[in-house]
């Protein structure tokens, strides 16, 4: 925009210079002569007539010659004047009659230097002109320098501050300036900028601990929903009577319908896995005892000494990944389990062994990817979910979690930090 007003500009003050100089010139040079000085030399020539030289005149502003009647030069006060009629009249000399006893005797042509007269005329229009040209352009410039200033620049910013409310980026301040027209437009969009980040912002919080709620709800209710279906099959194998068989029966399939929509439910709030909050805190090393025996709901658990020791962890994050990695080992193994603690440098490692066919030493790396479920775990319910999950909780705990295979079985390691070593 700034570039165009100025082309146009420049572009006027060069048509308007021009159409001035057109005018001026043709303009009419208005010579102004000295009439005394002019009647001087003539009255010197009619009295000096016969006898004219160089010292019958004195000291005269203008050049002239001097004709008689019959054309001929008996005079010439310096070369280059007109020495006879037709050349004076076309140089628009003055000419006047010299009269020397009542009978004109001859003429006095008097060089008006017509050409100079206008060319000095011309020289200082041009010059006025000229002068008046720049001065309208300097002010022409300084007006474009001050709207750009004042309009142009804070209307450009408008117009980016108004993109980036736009796009809903609205970490970009606008900057504050009362010297210009939108001063007060600008104090006033930035109040507004900050008030819908304001407003994001707990919208932002109140949508976070929302689905915080719903992972972590669905998170806790499978783990007691597990135990009502682990100790529904327990009491399947042996019912007292056929009604109480159908009741557990029928308990059973309520409950795997609850763990089914838990599931469902913690799938959707799945991409909101980071939201969930982990609280690490520095616990004694028996909490472990506790944490391992509300797995132990099919008594299949044998577990050794902890040793005493301080651990940083959220026992309730811990507890979900013991329940995940005992329910694989109870679902896909279906043996004994043993658990063993030692301390390795840093780190509490708890050892959950089981018993069973183990996994496939190339599905190994894949057993923590989200949905992934190995070749052996086709004939059984699940999601792919737990050991996914699982190492993202260990992970959030500064913690660890790892997979092998042994010659009888096969194992899953909790690496829980030491107190004071995170």
């Amino acid at each position: 925009m700034l570039k165009r007003l100025l082309t146009v500009l420049i572009v006027t003050v060069l048509a308007a210079q021009l159409a001035l100089w057109l005018v001026q010139s043709s303009l009419p040079v208005d010579v102004q002569t000295d009439r005394a000085a002019i009647n001087e030399i003539v009255k010197l020539t009619a009295m000096n007539w016969g006898t004219l030289d160089d010292g019958v005149y004195k000291l005269s502003p203008y050049e002239f010659a001097v004709v008689d009647d019959h054309g001929r030069l008996l005079y010439q006060s310096a070369e280059g004047v007109s020495t006879t009629l037709n050349e004076a009249i076309n140089r628009r000399d003055t000419m006047i009659d010299v009269t020397v006893d009542g009978i004109t005797a001859g003429k006095v042509i008097i060089n008006n230097d017509y050409e100079s007269a206008a060319d000095r005329f011309r020289k200082t229009l041009y010059y006025i002109t000229a002068g008046a040209m720049l001065l309208l352009l300097l002010l022409g410039i300084g007006y474009l320098l001050y709207l750009n200033h004042s309009v142009f620049r804070p209307f450009g910013k408008l117009q980016q501050f108004a993109r980036h409310i736009a796009r809903g980026e609205l970490d970009f301040p606008l900057e504050m300036d009362r010297n210009h027209l939108f001063g007060a437009f600008s104090e006033s969009f930035d109040m507004m900028r900050e008030e819908l980040a304001a407003a994001r912002h707990s919208e932002y919080l109140a949508n976070k601990s929302k689905k915080e709620l719903v992972a972590s709800l669905s998170h806790d209710i499978k783990t007691p929903v597990s135990s009502i279906k682990a100790i529904t099959e327990l009491m399947l194998l042996h019912p007292r009577d056929d009604k109480t068989g159908r009741q557990l029966q029928t308990l059973y399939a309520k409950a795997d319908q609850i763990d089914r929509l838990v599931t469902d439910m913690f799938h959707a709030t799945l991409e909101e896995l980071n939201e969930l909050q982990v609280n690490v805190a520095d616990h004694d090393s028996r909490l472990l005892a506790e944490l391992i025996e509300n797995a132990n709901y099919y008594d299949k658990i044998t577990a050794g000494s902890v040793p005493a020791c301080l651990i940083s962890t959220d026992p309730l994050r811990l507890q979900q990944v013991i329940d995940n990695v005992i329910n694989n080992a109870y679902k896909y193994a279906g043996s004994r389990i043993r658990i063993n603690c030692a301390i390795r440098e840093e780190e509490l490692e708890v050892e959950i062994m089981d018993y069973g066919p183990g996994v496939p030493t190339g599905e190994l790396a894949l057993l923590f990817n989200k949905f992934y479920r190995g070749s052996g775990a086709a004939s059984h319910n699940g999601t792919g979910l737990g050991l996914y999950i699982s190492r993202y909780l260990m992970r959030k705990m500064q913690g660890e979690i790892v997979c092998a295979n042994r010659e009888d079985g096969f194992t899953v390691k909790l690496l829980i930090p030491l107190a004071g070593t995170i």
